[in-house]
């Protein structure tokens, strides 16, 4: 990265933590723009480099965790069975939220309790589902187009992510993300490695 490139990521790092603490707090309808700028010390003007709203930080967030996960299903070693790749792959994201529980658990509450940010969610894994797809097929040598177990599998991995994020921040970070997530895969593991959804 350049000076130049660093400089940007800061900025943008330093609005979307700023957005996302006064969204978390607020409520997303409360906030405003005026607002963010202040909290991150920059203009108005600035942030509209970066973002087009103030939802834009938010999907730009979601974005982030499904490049995580496709990169780590990519980084997996070959031959590792896909229950386990999967459950890796899906755990960078909630490994950062257990991390960063308390300023986690205000986003995720934040985008799970606002309709318009819960649509753009759901509309984000729509995305990682496809792009989970792609690479599963890719480490099993299958042909995504044609068979139908690279995105059933995708999806059930999504399922128990999206499984988990729900009962983690209804127990208001009480309950330990990595065992949710290990019980989850616990239940999807033997259709996942037993081949009953090939073809």
């Amino acid at each position: 990265m350049s000076l130049a490139e660093r400089k940007r990521q800061l900025v943008a790092d330093e609005l979307t933590e700023a957005a996302l603490q006064l969204l978390a707090l607020k409520g997303f309808d409360a906030v405003t723009v005026d607002e963010i700028v202040g909290a991150a010390g920059v203009s108005k003007r600035t942030f509209f480099r970066y973002f087009a709203s103030k939802e834009d930080v938010v999907v730009q967030f979601l974005a982030d965790m499904g490049t995580g996960m496709c990169a780590e299903l990519a980084a997996r070693p070959a031959g590792e069975r896909p229950s386990e790749a999967l459950r890796h792959a899906v755990w960078v994201p909630l490994g950062e939220c257990a991390d960063h529980s308390e300023r986690a658990l205000r986003v995720v509450r934040l985008i799970l309790g606002t309709p318009a940010l819960l649509a753009r969610f759901l509309e984000r894994q729509a995305q990682w589902r496809d792009d989970l797809a792609a690479e599963l097929a890719r480490r099993e040598g299958r042909d995504a187009a044609a068979e139908m177990y690279p995105r059933l599998a995708a999806g059930m991995a999504l399922n128990a992510f999206d499984t988990v994020l729900h009962r983690w921040s209804g127990s208001e970070g009480k309950e330990d993300p990595a065992g949710l997530t290990d019980q989850a895969f616990t239940v999807i593991a033997p259709a996942l490695d037993a081949g009953v959804l090939r073809g």
